[in-house]
C-alpha cells in the first residue's frame, strides 16, 4: 500500500479520530451537527482509498431482528436516518434520497430451542414497533414457495424497514459534509500516543510522518485494527480481524420474487442483489487473520455454499458464480457486540469498536451517541451504556442472541 503521508494543518485538535471509514466519519459528522460542539476535529486515515476497510466490503443491510432492546433501537434510528437522510443532513438539495429495499431477513429454525428463541425475539421486537412475524413452514411456503423446508420448524421475517440500503452514499456524504464544515481528513497513521503523568488522559498522538499532535479527546475508530490502536496506551480489547466471504451469483432460472436475506441453519446467508443473488459465510475454521489477508478460499463455494443453497432452494442447482471477495469483521471475541464509550481510566480515550459485522448498519446511532458523549459527557438520545468498556474489563458478556 503506497500512501503519501500528509502533515496536519495544526499542532492541536479538540478531537482526533483514528480511522476515517464509516464509523469514524459518522462520529466526525455528528460532532459538526451539534450546536453545542465548537471544537476542531482531525480524522487520521491510514488507507484513504479504503481499499482494505471493512466499509468497502460490506453487504450494506440493516435489520431490527435483534434480541436486545438497545440493538433494536440502534437499528430503528439507523432506519430513520436512511429514510430521512437529506433532512438529517440539513436539507442539502445536493444529497440524494436513499432507498431501503425491505425484502427483510428470514431466520430459519431447525430446532425447537431456536424456534422458541425466535418467538421470544419476535415478542420483544413487536413491542418495540418492529414488524417481525413468526411464521410456520406452511406460511413461509405460501409467501416463498421455492424453499425446501423439510427440516424447518419455523422462522422470523420482517419486511418493514429491513433490508438493503446504499450505505456508501451515506458514508460519502458524511465525509464530504464534515470536510465542508471544517473537519480535517488526513492521510497518515497514528503510531503512538502519550498520556499524562497520572495515566488518566491521552495528551498527544504521534503520526507516521513524525508529527506530534496535542489532543483533547481521542476516538478509536480503527475497525479490525482497534486492538492495535488501544495497545498504544497499554489497553487490551478483544477485537481481531476475522475473514468473511461474499459470493455474487446468477441463477439460470431466477426466482419470481425478491429473496429475503435468508439465514440458513448452516450459517450461510443469501439474498436478492439486483439481477443477481448474494451469499455469504464464514470459514469453517474461523481464526484471527492478518490485517492484509484477503485471500479467497476457492473450495468453500463448491464444497459448502453451493450445495447448501441448492438444497434449501432447488432452483439454485443451476447457478453461475459471477464475483467473490473476502472482507474482515472487526470481531469482538467477548460477546460479538460493540465496545462504545470512554475507557474506565483513560477518560478521554473513546471506543467505537468491535461491531462484529454490525458496524455499517449501526453507524448512524453510534456516531450520534459518541458525538453526544464527547460534547456533553453523557448520552442524550439513546443510552449506549450497555456497550461500555466496563463489561470488557470485567469479562462480563452482553448477550445478543441474533448474531450472524
Amino acid at each position: 500500500m503506497d500512501i503519501t503521508y500528509n502533515s496536519p494543518t495544526k499542532t492541536s485538535y479538540d478531537v482526533v479520530i483514528i480511522g476515517g471509514a464509516m464509523l469514524g466519519s459518522s462520529v466526525a459528522w455528528f460532532l459538526t451537527d451539534s450546536p453545542d460542539f465548537q471544537g476542531s476535529v482531525l480524522v487520521v486515515e491510514r488507507d484513504p482509498s479504503y481499499e482494505f476497510a471493512s466499509t468497502s466490503h460490506t453487504n450494506s443491510c440493516i435489520r431490527q431482528q435483534f434480541s436486545t432492546e438497545v440493538n433494536i433501537k440502534v437499528s430503528q434510528f439507523g432506519v430513520d436516518c436512511i429514510q430521512n437522510f437529506r433532512e438529517y443532513m440539513g436539507g442539502d438539495t445536493r444529497i440524494p434520497d436513499i432507498t431501503l429495499q425491505s425484502f427483510g431477513y428470514l431466520y430459519l429454525a431447525d430446532t425447537e430451542a431456536f424456534a422458541q428463541t425466535l418467538q421470544e425475539n419476535q415478542k420483544l421486537q413487536s413491542r418495540l414497533g418492529a414488524g417481525t412475524k413468526y411464521m410456520s413452514p406452511d406460511e413461509i411456503l405460501r409467501d416463498y414457495p421455492f424453499y425446501q423446508l423439510d427440516d424447518i420448524i419455523g422462522a422470523n421475517h420482517n419486511r418493514v424497514n429491513e433490508g438493503y440500503f446504499d450505505g456508501n452514499t451515506m458514508f460519502d456524504w458524511w465525509k464530504r459534509s464534515a470536510r465542508e464544515r471544517g473537519v480535517e481528513f488526513l492521510s497518515n497513521e497514528v503510531v503512538s500516543m502519550a498520556k499524562n503523568a497520572a495515566g488518566t488522559r491521552v495528551t498527544s498522538v504521534t503520526l507516521k510522518s513524525g508529527d506530534v499532535i496535542s489532543c483533547g479527546t481521542v476516538v478509536n475508530a480503527s475497525g479490525p485494527r482497534a486492538a492495535v490502536t488501544a495497545r498504544m496506551l497499554g489497553i487490551d480489547i478483544p477485537v481481531e480481524p476475522r475473514k468473511r466471504f461474499t459470493f455474487i451469483f446468477a441463477a439460470e432460472t431466477p426466482l419470481n420474487r425478491d429473496l429475503p436475506l435468508t439465514i440458513d441453519p448452516s450459517g450461510i446467508h443469501v439474498r436478492t442483489d439486483g439481477a443477481y443473488y448474494m451469499a455469504g459465510c464464514k470459514p469453517d475454521e474461523d481464526p484471527a487473520v492478518a490485517f492484509d489477508d484477503f485471500a479467497l478460499d476457492h473450495d468453500i463455494w463448491e464444497d459448502k455454499v453451493w450445495p447448501i443453497l441448492a438444497t434449501r432452494i432447488p432452483q439454485f442447482e443451476a447457478i453461475k458464480l459471477v464475483n467473490t471477495w473476502a472482507g474482515h469483521y472487526a470481531y469482538n471475541t467477548l460477546d460479538q457486540n460493540a465496545i462504545v464509550g470512554p475507557h474506565s481510566e483513560v477518560e478521554n480515550f473513546i471506543f467505537v469498536n468491535g461491531f462484529s459485522g454490525h458496524g455499517f448498519q449501526q453507524s448512524p446511532a453510534m456516531g450520534r451517541g459518541v458525538a453526544e458523549w464527547i460534547t456533553h459527557g453523557a448520552y442524550q438520545t439513546l443510552d449506549l451504556s450497555p456497550f461500555g468498556y466496563e463489561r470488557v474489563a470485567k469479562g462480563e458478556k452482553f448477550i445478543e442472541k441474533a448474531v450472524i
